[in-house]
């Protein structure tokens, strides 16, 4: 059987469906004077919601509120900051099904894929909650003469943040952004994508109620056209999460103000399964690695290199998988893949395939839409024989298929593994651990995960995630996930003597007394 579908029954989309009181409590969050926009919902095609519009001159009246209410927040201790982030990890715990019916809804993804969402927010806000305090606190430094020479390193929050969040995981890579940059002093003006914004309101509106400052977060909502250059002229700082094409544009148009800013872009990421893989475990990890959120992640596979003395066992224990894969417009766990988010993507994709097709690669499984369990549906597929003029073969998909080569050593497919313009995340599958961290390492990207597709890596919230190449610039998480929210700044004080010769000491007798101070530190391993 292929592709097993869920029953999507009105009954049971009514029964997890919006209240409108909620969504009007959500709206009203916008910092908008605008029209207004309907949001649809890509299970149905039918509107999800109304949310107003926000105009150029919003935009500016947004930093301007932010910076006010950011001078107050900047001045208050680190542990004061950081409570209603404490709080809110149990809450999320106690009312995680109220956003996981967000998330499905503006999505279109499955729940358990909204469920790593919600995970994600929870461990990255209590990570960074228990270690702001101890990142962000003053630090002394070696100074430049031993004793009389003290030096401290201080961070400042740079001001207000421009951030842009994406559509494919609204929720995490909006909020879990947003929390490192709230704690350390800084206020943000953030634009969701337009199609996802509900998510990032419920977040705001839960952390208001538990007791962050109003107008810290504000949010606004509209085309990156109208209100892209606003919001990047008037950052101290921009974070974006997006496309390779968008994340360039951003660097170039605050190049001139010389603002920071960190990028998270585009992957075509590549799982290399060694020779002595367990191909039943390997097959189970390839399914969760290239179909979680119907490939609509910017760390998921899309090239798939097999030994070829496994090629062919591998193949057939995957197909059988994929076409085991439980699909539906569906609020149960059990669905293993819902739907795409736009219908561009279900454009992209179905020509992607048909291109393929046609220059004469194989379907193995899957290759087409399913407008019977809604209207962005498309079947989890696997391809073989694809080549080097195909559009899937270099350009990043964004949807539910892998395309699935065999190698003959490591380091060939090293090499098809780093021939891409991209280097955000890959995948290595051996049963020789040490193997595998010796391959991970030939490996240009980011993040490598060993025996596992994506999660290790990126759920690793004491290690940097981003990517190398066009793939991005700057990390999140780990330290450098709140430290790039902040200046830093070296206070050094002199004691006892100053940096010149002392007394009526001749210059030449002062600089060969700090010559020989230097071999001094050398010998004393004072330096």
């Amino acid at each position: 059987m292929t592709n097993t579908a869920v029953s999507s029954a009105s009954s049971t989309l009514d029964q997890h469906a919006l209240a409108p009181a909620l969504l009007e409590r959500l709206a009203s969050h916008v910092t908008a004077t605008g029209g207004a926009i309907t949001i649809p919902a890509p299970f149905t095609g039918e509107a999800l919601a109304e949310l107003p519009l926000t105009t150029d001159e919003d935009v500016r009246r947004a930093f301007d509120t932010a910076r006010e209410a950011q001078r107050g927040w900047s001045c208050l201790p680190v542990k004061d900051r950081v409570r209603p982030f404490l709080r809110m990890v149990d809450t999320l715990v106690d009312r995680r099904e109220e956003i996981l019916d967000i998330i499905q809804w503006e999505t279109g993804k499955a729940r358990r894929h909204a469920y790593e969402e919600f995970l994600d927010v929870a461990m990255c806000t209590l990570y960074y909650a228990r270690r702001a305090a101890k990142l962000l606190g003053p630090r002394r430094r070696q100074g430049a003469l031993p004793i009389v020479t003290r030096t401290r390193e201080l961070r400042h929050p740079k001001g207000v943040v421009g951030l842009i969040s994406p559509w494919n995981y609204p929720f995490s890579l909006g909020t879990s952004d947003i929390v490192p940059a709230l704690m350390a002093g800084n206020a943000v003006v953030h634009k969701p994508d337009t199609q996802t914004c509900l998510s990032s309101l419920w977040a705001l509106d839960l952390l208001i109620e538990l007791g962050l400052p109003k107008n810290l977060w504000q949010v606004i909502v509209g085309d990156p056209a109208e209100i892209g250059d606003p919001l990047l002229d008037n950052a101290d700082y921009v974070a974006f999460t997006g496309s390779t094409r968008g994340g360039r544009t951003i660097a170039a148009k605050v190049a001139d103000r010389l603002v920071g800013y960190s990028l998270e872009l585009g992957g075509k990421n590549p799982m290399i399964v060694l020779d002595d893989a367990d191909l039943d475990r390997t097959a189970r990890g390839a399914v969760r690695a290239c179909f979680t959120n119907a490939g609509q992640l910017c760390v998921s596979i899309e090239r798939l290199y097999v030994h070829e003395h496994i090629y062919d066992a591998f193949a057939a224990k995957l197909v059988d998988q994929v076409k085991a894969i439980k699909l539906g417009a569906d609020f149960s766990f059990d669905t293993q893949m819902g739907s795409l988010t736009y219908q561009r993507q279900l454009e992209t994709v179905t020509r992607q395939v048909e291109q393929a097709v046609r220059a004469g690669a194989d379907v193995l499984a899957g290759g087409r839409s399913r407008p019977d369990l809604g209207p962005l549906f498309f079947e989890p597929t696997v391809l073989a024989g694809v080549t080097g003029e195909m559009e899937l073969c270099a350009g990043e998909t964004f949807g539910p298929v892998v395309a699935l080569y065999s190698y003959r050593g490591e380091d060939e497919v090293v090499a098809h593994a780093n021939d891409t313009p991209y280097g955000l995340n890959a995948s290595v599958w051996t049963r020789d651990v040490a193997r595998g961290r010796r391959l991970a390492a030939r490996i240009h990207a980011g993040t490598v995960n060993i025996n596992e597709g994506y999660g290790a890596a990126f759920a690793s919230y004491d290690a940097p995630m981003g990517g190398v190449k066009q793939s991005g610039v700057g990390r999140r998480h780990g330290a450098e996930g709140i430290l790039k929210y902040t200046e830093v700044q070296a206070i050094a004080s002199q004691h006892y003597v100053d940096l010149e010769p002392p007394g009526s000491m001749p210059y030449g007798r002062y600089a060969d007394m700090l010559a020989s101070t230097i071999k001094a530190m050398k010998r004393f391993r004072i330096r």
